[in-house]
């Protein structure tokens, strides 16, 4: 699934592509993904200009004069600019095209994404999110405060978007590894030194990943195609079995809430 970097990629590739050009049409190819698309987009975006592109947790925010084009790429979707006379692919089920002869297509094979549309730029799916995990607000002390009392363990906590947002599994794992912590531990039983230090943990690996172009593990590919690169540093996320880097112990996998936990027993407590 696109997370945090994924999307971040997409929308550094996406700003000196489709940034101040105007819309000559929006075409919706299919009705609906996780929800309708709004069926007056192409009425309502026709010859407007972009003025900017943000990103907000997972979600894409193209900003028009008239309101905010929202997207999210769901599990598997990820969008090109292309020329607007290449053919369709199977799954290209919403594109901008633009004046400048390019289009914006999003492609999504199992449709868990959205395009969705506000006038003010505001969204019930945006309100309940946490703090930004790059941003000031995400410091040393935020993580700790939030976490006392809390049972639920520490990778479901990171993971909860309503308090931080764009920790996705790779990046969980990844964290509470170079980190030391285990998985399993409670929330609200860790000390607010080793919250710190997680803290600038996930802002580096968010970094890193940013940097490389994102993840790729099945889906996922950058607005010029390419796959992200962060897949190549992974330390324990899927690699189960295999021999931990730092220690030689052996990489173990647990389900927790319903998703794969990849973490070494001897690294982290």
């Amino acid at each position: 699934m696109p997370e945090l970097p994924e999307v971040e990629t997409t929308k550094n590739g996406l700003l000196p592509l489709i940034k101040h050009e105007i819309v000559h049409r929006a075409i919706r190819h299919r009705e609906n993904l996780r929800w309708e698309i709004p069926k007056h987009l192409p009425t309502t975006l026709a010859n407007q200009l972009v003025l900017d592109i943000h990103r907000r947790a997972k979600y894409l925010l193209i900003r028009f004069e008239v309101g905010t084009l929202i997207i999210h790429l769901g599990m598997s979707g990820s969008i090109k600019v292309v020329d607007s006379s290449a053919p369709l692919l199977k799954h290209d089920h919403f594109e901008l095209q633009f004046e400048n002869n390019t289009a914006m297509r999003l492609n999504d094979p199992r449709r868990f994404g959205a395009v969705l549309f506000s006038k003010d730029g505001s969204h019930k799916l945006l309100d309940s999110l946490g703090v930004e995990p790059l941003e000031a607000l995400f410091d040393e002390s935020y993580l700790y405060i939030k976490s006392r009392n809390k049972q639920q363990n520490i990778k479901a906590f990171i993971m909860d978007s309503k308090v931080v947002v764009g920790v996705g599994n790779i990046y969980a794992c990844e964290s509470l590894f170079t980190s030391g912590i285990s998985p399993e531990r409670k929330a609200g039983s860790i000390s607010k030194k080793r919250y710190a230090q997680l803290t600038q943990t996930i802002k580096t690996i968010l970094k890193q990943s940013i940097k490389a172009g994102g993840t790729t593990l099945q889906d996922f590919s950058q607005v010029d195609g390419q796959p992200g690169y962060f897949t190549q540093t992974l330390s324990v996320y899927g690699r189960e079995n295999k021999l931990c880097d730092a220690c030689g112990g052996i990489i173990a996998r647990i389900i927790q809430n319903q998703r794969s936990t990849f973490y070494c027993k001897s690294c982290q407590s």
